[in-house]
């Protein structure tokens, strides 16, 4: 029996203040195949980084986490990169 894929995407998003909404967006319509989500930014003493990253573990067909990617990427300051463990 072959073992489900982990499809991960990693998000890089640059001012993340102004980008957070159709970020935000993407996610929600994507809701029902994210499985986790985490968030990681920068902090110092006196305030947040501008920037941030995403990680989110997907499920579902390759072709829906495909147009997820596709969908963030088309976001002027957004960088999804895909990570896939086939487990073949």
């Amino acid at each position: 029996m072959k073992k489900a894929k982990h499809l991960i995407l990693g998000i890089h998003v640059t001012e993340r203040l102004v980008r957070a909404l159709p970020v935000q967006q993407v996610l929600t319509d994507f809701g029902g195949n994210i499985k986790t989500r985490l968030g990681l930014h920068e902090l110092d003493d006196k305030e947040a980084s501008t920037g941030g990253i995403l990680l989110v573990e997907f499920v579902g067909a390759d072709s829906r986490f495909h147009e997820f990617t596709q969908k963030l990427n088309a976001i002027d300051g957004v960088e999804a990169k895909q990570l896939i463990f086939d487990h073949t």
